[in-house]
């Protein structure tokens, strides 16, 4: 029995076969993607988990939760992810995505089911352990597992393929955030606050679907190319025909470029989620736009909803855009136009213009999610398709980095404006400001990145020829 489990999950099992269509592939990926995008949507257990005790939310009693402690969940989660993904990149490459794609939904299903008993217990260790470590290292294998694979899938558009799967990991609170209500709401009566089973039946659900994913996903046969598709014989200036295996990547000074690139977008992409209610509330109440004309804490809610559908959006509309316009011309656009309306931004607040301050903070979230789908296939580009899953993982301790720095710089620099005395739009001025400093560094290294070095490729003896009737 074993032994036939273990076949089903063998990488030689998931070679797709003749006639099977390509496009059944991103299904696959979104399955996990949308699960595992679950993580936005956390804080709509916040004030539940710190009233477990009280049982109001309002009034908290001494014993409940602190919303510092509870922040230290999702702060776990992002920094296990990255690390997940440096660690296992090159184990996922050599086992096939049907292996990690099992993996990352026992940890994620697991992970809900860990802190369940945490949640039961009133032991936060147990849910920092559940749904911050456990659920991390899914995180983090889940969100490169179907990267590698789409873009063997996709050769001829990388951008539109890891558009289609990073989109989902932005979806992903959109599913997540209502069923956690609607469970919390329908359990309220068997357990405090309806948190614990809550999370036991969202690990079930969530482990279900995944194995849609795991089920269907496929690779394609050596040297399948898609009808029609020819190959380039020659590297381009930004676009390489080798391949740089992931432990040599991480000693060119691309990589780390890159690094740096991914990290700044993040960092000032998060700039604005972290703020996004309070700032809005704050910059636009009834003292600057008139009595009974400022934003409510429903229309601030209405915000963070429209930033999250933009994030989702973004990654599919600018990873595709790249195909086009090249991955280093897309992120020139990411980090100069975003500048411009970082800046601008708190000139807005103060004048009270809450339409277009609205539309620039929806343009600035979708180019922080078209960050995360673009640099997928910006890796492959410069580093080649052999280890780009092992690469994108490595990369993606940026994340991690900028999921710590990004929350902490935002929160030092208003709470900093506002012990001065600066109320309102003043209070978050120098967070705009600073984060369009932020993606000045991210310009200059993403002007820097040039192709990598010869020295650096897989050196092979032939070219593997193409697989006869593989489409």
């Amino acid at each position: 029995m074993a032994e036939n489990s273990s076949s089903f999950l063998d990488r030689s099992r998931t070679v797709a076969g003749p006639g099977y269509s390509r496009w059944l592939v991103p299904p696959a990926a979104l399955a996990i993607h949308l699960a595992i995008g679950q993580a936005y949507a956390f804080s709509v257990f916040k004030k539940p988990m710190g009233a477990l005790i009280s049982g109001n939310v309002d009034q908290p009693d001494a014993l409940d939760w602190t919303p510092g402690q509870l922040a230290v969940i999702f702060s776990i989660a992002i920094v296990l992810l990255g690390l997940s993904a440096a660690v296992f990149g090159k184990w996922l490459e050599r086992v096939g995505p049907r292996k990690a794609m099992l993996a990352s939904a026992l940890c994620f299903g697991g992970g809900f089911l860990i802190s369940a008993l945490g949640v039961s217990l009133h032991q936060i260790w147990l849910v920092y352990f559940g749904y911050g470590f456990v659920g991390g290292i899914g995180l983090g294998i889940g969100y490169i597992s179907p990267v590698s694979t789409l873009i063997k899938w996709f050769p001829d558009r990388p951008g539109v393929a890891t558009g289609m799967a990073i989109m989902g990991f932005g979806g992903g609170a959109m599913i997540g955030s209502p069923l956690a209500v609607a469970l919390m709401a329908q359990f309220k009566d068997v357990a405090p606050m309806g948190v614990a089973p809550t999370f036991i039946a969202m690990g079930l659900i969530y482990l279900a679907f995944m194995m849609f994913g795991v089920f269907t996903i496929r690779v394609p046969a050596e040297g399948w190319k898609p009808e029609g598709y020819v190959p380039k014989t020659q590297s381009t200036a930004l676009i390489t025909t080798a391949n740089v295996d992931a432990d040599t990547a991480i000693k060119t000074p691309q990589f780390w470029l890159l690094w740096v690139v991914l990290c700044m977008n993040v960092t000032a992409g998060i700039g604005v989620l972290e703020s996004a209610s309070p700032l809005i509330q704050e910059s636009f109440s009834d003292s600057s736009m008139g009595a009974g004309r400022g934003v409510t804490a429903a229309a601030a809610a209405g915000f963070v909803g429209l930033l999250s559908l933009f994030n989702l959006l973004g990654r599919f509309f600018w990873s595709s855009a790249s195909d086009k316009l090249g991955r280093k011309p897309t992120y020139m656009i990411y980090f100069g136009l975003g500048i411009a309306l970082y800046a601008l931004v708190p000139t807005l607040a103060a004048n009270a213009s809450l339409t277009l301050f609205v539309v620039a903070c929806c343009v600035i979230m979708s180019m922080y999610g078209g960050g995360f789908a673009t640099i997928p296939a910006y890796l492959r580009d410069m580093f080649g398709t052999m280890q780009v899953g092992a690469i994108h993982g490595r990369l993606l301790t940026a994340w991690s980095t900028a999921g710590i720095l990004g929350p902490l710089l935002v929160n030092y620099l208003r709470d900093n404006q506002k012990a001065k005395g600066l109320v309102g739009a003043a209070a978050y001025q120098s967070v705009f400001y600073t984060m369009a400093g932020v993606l000045v560094v991210g310009f200059i290294a993403n002007l820097l990145v040039s192709a990598v070095a010869e020295r650096y490729h897989v050196k092979t003896s032939a070219p593997v020829p193409a697989t006869a009737g593989a489409h």
